[in-house]
């Protein structure tokens, strides 16, 4: 399943200092797929992709005093189409 992950940014720079330094620190089965970050480098949108939706609290565990999070499962655009014929 798909799932788009808002993050709001607390500090940018020490994001970034951790992510350099850790990686992205997600467990096995929560696969990145791509992101997307506004100009004032205070929020990111990122497609995610799992099976197992707990995986997502092992994930924030690591970052969530640096960011907040919003959740949210979607579908491709082209399975919306299919669902609906």
């Amino acid at each position: 399943m798909l799932y788009m992950v808002i993050e709001r940014f607390k500090d940018a720079p020490a994001i970034y200092q951790r992510l350099r330094e850790k990686g992205r620190l997600m467990p096995d089965g929560l696969e990145y797929v791509s992101s997307w970050i506004n100009a004032d480098l205070t929020m990111c949108w990122q497609l995610m992709r799992t099976e197992e939706e707990s995986l997502f609290q092992v994930w924030i565990d690591h970052w969530n005093d640096l960011m907040d999070f919003e959740i949210i499962p979607v579908r491709a655009s082209a399975e919306v189409r299919d669902l609906m014929k």
